[in-house]
């Protein structure tokens, strides 16, 4: 968290308020000449800065002084944004127990929710859902607090999430859903989970690939493990390729060989009409493919 100090009593109170030093901050909030409330130029507020360096007892001297727990902040953050952030539970409980809401966004249509899923913290999330936070939030771009968990590869908030209602094929705008960003970043357990709670196998994106082609261009030979427990497509795409043309172009001979064995089809051609072993010079790849392009023909 960065800020500017306006005033040296100010300066001292967010120090104060940073450093978690309780009896300085009485002892500043107290004198009278410095207000609870007092902001920087972006509107940061010593509560914001107590509520994210987590020191509940700093938070709760600053409420009592009659600190504005749902004050934004040019961001749009508050105080409660910044403790679900870093995870401070107890502070969340706190601003909860004095009136804070969690309806408050940010620039980027950021909650506390999201946040807390996007960095994993699943005592927070757990304390927002129970205190009426919108499973159901969503950022500017759509991704969603699910998303945003399966992004970073955070099971326990998704089942948390998903178990609260969240919507598993709640995709952002450009069409990329939970699964498919799960896939990219190679997190097998939540493909798994995701795929368990009813996750469509075979969503595209608005370029046209899909989890398996996504992971199969990356290698994500775990991931790709769990998908084909689901049967997935793997014939030409909406991109006009296949995951085996995806699976060659990445490289990754055992990608290729568990597509294989799956009964991807070396002889299917793209939208250029290449089969996929016209995409790649490794003897390795090529060696796994003719044989099976030569039974094709045969």
């Amino acid at each position: 968290m960065s800020f500017k100090k306006e005033t040296p009593l100010a300066n001292a109170v967010f120090w104060a308020a940073r450093k978690g030093n309780l009896a300085l901050l009485q002892l500043l909030l107290n004198s009278g000449r410095v207000d609870a409330d007092c902001r920087d130029s972006y509107g940061t507020t010593a509560l914001m800065v107590a509520s994210y360096s987590g020191h509940y007892d700093c938070v709760k001297d600053l409420i009592m002084q009659g600190a504005d727990i749902n004050y934004q902040r040019e961001t749009g953050s508050t105080a409660l944004f910044f403790a679900s952030q870093q995870g401070h539970n107890d502070v969340v409980k706190l601003l909860f127990e004095f009136g804070a809401s969690t309806e408050f966004r940010t620039k980027d249509g950021g909650t506390a929710l999201t946040v807390a899923s996007q960095y994993g913290h699943t005592k927070v999330v757990d304390t927002l859902l129970k205190n009426g936070a919108n499973v159901h939030d969503q950022l500017n771009d759509g991704a969603t607090a699910l998303f945003l968990a399966a992004q970073e590869g955070h099971v326990t908030v998704i089942r948390q999430l998903l178990s609260s209602g969240a919507k598993v094929n709640q995709s952002r705008e450009d069409g990329t859903a939970p699964l498919w960003m799960a896939a990219q970043m190679g997190h097998s357990e939540v493909v798994k989970v995701l795929l368990l709670r009813g996750a469509d196998r075979d969503a595209d994106r608005q370029d046209g690939s899909t989890a398996l082609f996504k992971a199969a261009f990356k290698g994500h030979n775990s991931v790709i493990e769990e998908l084909l427990k689901f049967s997935p497509s793997l014939g030409l795409l909406k991109n006009g390729s296949s995951p085996l043309h995806a699976a060659v172009m990445g490289g990754n001979i055992r990608t290729v060989l568990l597509l294989l064995e799956a009964n991807a089809d070396p002889t299917l051609p793209n939208k250029n009409n290449e089969l996929p072993a016209d995409l790649t010079k490794s003897d390795r790849i090529l060696n796994v493919l003719r044989p099976k392009i030569l039974n094709g023909d045969s």
